[in-house]
């Protein structure tokens, strides 16, 4: 493998920093999509240009639609305390949505919606280059995966995606509904998740 320079990293660093600017750039002024007419500001999705994970949710929420800023709100908090047991902080990864405006009412992305906003998406994967995938959630992993299996046939296991490792959990806002009941299936899933990072 041919060594590269610190010169030539903060050279790769400034090419993927200043993709994902113009990724953001292009969302910021997109109407592709209904959704476009109900949001406060658009939210990207923001982390490491280098990141091991790529987290990927559902959509903003109220909090998000505010700021602009991927899970700030309850859930965000919540995936936070996630990361650290699995030897990971917020700032080494990159979160971002399937959908990058607020659906109204926090209602679920239609398909016409995650269509119009996926490219985008796609396009942040293609320029971090993340060790693996995590999806947050059922609509996360279905548009994901192109798939229609439920969020409990998907867990457990590794699925790949144009060369990528993806792991499925649940959502951090369904946890926080019934922690009782999947705490522990999300800590497997975060086991399942570090031992890709350890590879």
């Amino acid at each position: 493998m041919t060594a590269v320079s610190p010169v030539q990293e903060d050279v790769v660093a400034s090419d993927r920093g200043a993709s994902l600017l113009a990724i953001a750039a292009e969302v910021a002024s997109c109407v592709k999509c209904g959704l476009s007419a109900h949001r406060t500001v658009t939210v990207p999705g923001e982390g490491s240009l280098d990141p091991p994970v790529l987290f990927v949710g559902e959509g903003p929420g109220a909090e998000e639609d505010r700021t602009g800023r991927p899970f700030v709100g309850a859930a965000g908090q919540y995936l936070d305390t996630w990361l650290t047991p699995i030897g990971l902080a917020r700032s080494r990864c990159f979160i971002a949505n399937c959908v990058k405006c607020r659906p109204p009412q926090n209602r679920e992305p239609h398909p016409d919606e995650i269509g119009a906003c996926l490219p985008y998406l796609e396009r942040q994967i293609a320029v971090i280059k993340p060790k693996v995938i995590c999806c947050l959630g059922r609509i996360a992993a279905q548009t994901l995966l192109g798939t229609a299996s439920s969020l409990g046939a998907l867990r457990g296991k590794v699925h790949e995606r144009h060369g990528f490792p993806v792991v499925v959990t649940y959502h951090p806002s369904a946890v926080l509904r019934d922690k009782a009941g999947l705490r522990k299936p999300v800590w497997d899933d975060l086991q399942l998740l570090r031992s890709l990072l350890q590879k």
